[in-house]
């Protein structure tokens, strides 16, 4: 620790939560607490200011299942809060796709989807990353090539979940923290994990920090300050990308957020990557790597323009049809030969087609004459086609989906509904004409609520343990 460092203390911390950030009180607050010395120090403190401030304070333990001691981390913890009378919830996550994303990122992934579900309204979860953390964290995504966001490393309070994630301990180092728990006496879990150099931030944190102080002592701090730096730059980016952004973002009629691609002109190429990135932040996409966005810029303004694209990257689709331009998720569609019975007393929830629902009303929708209580759920299989009220002929689906401007996205996963062979509704866009009920006829009004276009489902975040 430097001597200019500021020292860690409870009326440190108080001072800068409830001081220069302004938390209200009473505060509702959840710790994420590992067992490990930054989590514990932060817990500590916060239990020492019970006594000044009014904190409905929570412990928040994530088992990760990837280290035989994981179950006696979590007796630890409960035995460490048990003493300082702090609940503590048990969250055990599933930690899935390491192979493809690393075992740091995987986990990371897991634990957060766990904390976002968790956090509720007026609740503020603590993180306990410290200032070092933040130096090999803009230290390793300067080395993925990463943009402004990724070198603003870890913000220091952002809305989460419900609530808001705070980080108070990115003002301290490791040192003073250190210093804090030996003078307080506190026993806390070394994950030997953090040993393991093959891992990139520990080789970071053991091989490469250390020569580096050797030259420059305040390496961690200048680069926790050039973090902020850059944090600022994004946000003055962001301000002019939600002003971009409003001038050209619409809601479709299925409440998907649109770009109206004719409205990216008016703009710089720069202001235009950089509403694009927003824009899929703002939507809980993965960002675009360089060439993925220039994939897309390269597909927008060629010479040819193409009235309708797709590009991909992992868990997200672009699609460009007309002057739209919409991200959704990557959901695989159902195969062609689909066919899901439907009661149509009860919703049906068809896994890459959305949910169907409807009413029964007097005098209008599907007859029920014509079906009974049961429909059959297909996709479109090519040749379909239906007679409209009000007209002499048979119209191709083709036609009518090109002529009503029906998206290509929606298109591929259009419920059909059938009554034995004969299609007698497309999804709630039409229903054939020998099959409308009549003025004194019940008929069925069928509502389609596509596949969702962005991940994340509420479900209960952990149990108490």
């Amino acid at each position: 620790m430097r001597k200019s460092d500021p020292a860690f203390s409870a009326t440190a911390l108080a001072e800068l939560i409830f001081g220069e950030w302004q938390l209200t009180q009473p505060a509702h607050i959840k710790v994420a607490f590992s067992g490990g010395l930054d989590s514990h120090t932060l817990l500590d403190a916060l239990v020492q200011m019970r006594a000044t401030h009014e904190i409905v304070l929570t412990a928040w333990h994530v088992e990760h299942g990837l280290q035989p001691a994981a179950a006696s981390w979590a007796g630890h913890c409960a035995r460490v809060c048990r003493a300082y009378d702090v609940p503590l919830v048990c969250s055990p996550v599933q930690v899935d796709s390491i192979a493809e994303d690393g075992l740091e990122a995987a986990a990371r992934r897991a634990r957060y989807a766990a904390f976002r579900r968790g956090v509720l309204p007026g609740e503020i979860l603590l993180l306990a990353h410290q200032r070092d953390d933040q130096a090999e964290t803009m230290l390793l995504q300067l080395l993925r090539g990463t943009g402004l966001t990724g070198l603003a490393a870890m913000p220091e309070r952002v809305p989460f979940g419900e609530g808001e994630m705070w980080r108070p301990l990115l003002r301290f180092a490791r040192a003073s923290l250190f210093d804090y728990a030996k003078s307080r006496g506190l026993q806390w879990i070394e994950d030997p994990s953090n040993l393991d150099t093959r891992l990139r931030r520990n080789f970071l944190r053991r091989e490469i920090m250390p020569r580096l102080h050797e030259l420059w002592p305040a390496a961690s701090a200048l680069l926790a300050r050039t973090a902020r730096h850059v944090a600022e730059a994004e946000q003055l980016l962001n301000e002019l990308a939600q002003a971009d952004l409003a001038g050209c973002v619409y809601t479709d009629d299925r409440q998907l957020p649109v770009v109206r691609i004719s409205a990216l002109e008016g703009i710089s190429p720069a202001r235009q990557r950089n509403v694009l990135r927003y824009w899929l932040r703002q939507q809980g996409f993965l960002a675009p790597s360089v060439s993925h966005l220039d994939t897309l810029m390269s597909q927008l303004w060629s010479g040819t323009r193409p009235q309708r694209f797709r590009v991909t990257w992992p868990g997200v689709e672009i699609w460009r049809y007309r002057d739209a331009l919409a991200a959704l998720q990557a959901i695989p569609i159902p195969g062609a030969a689909l066919s899901l019975p439907w009661k149509t007393s009860s919703p049906l929830v068809a896994p890459g087609i959305g949910r169907l629902s409807g009413t029964v009303v007097r005098g209008a929708g599907i007859a029920m004459s014509r079906f009974g209580d049961t429909l059959n759920v297909q996709l479109r299989r090519g040749g379909e086609t239906l007679q409209l009220p009000g007209r002499m002929h048979h119209h191709a689906l083709k036609k009518l989906l090109q002529d009503k401007g029906v998206p290509p996205w929606l298109r591929s996963r259009l419920p059909m509904l059938y009554a034995g062979n004969d299609l007698i509704a497309v999804a709630d866009l039409w229903i054939d004409s020998d099959h409308v009920a009549k003025p004194d006829e019940n008929g069925f009004v069928p509502v389609w609520e596509p596949f969702p276009y962005r991940s994340g489902s509420l479900t209960e975040a952990g149990k108490s343990c």
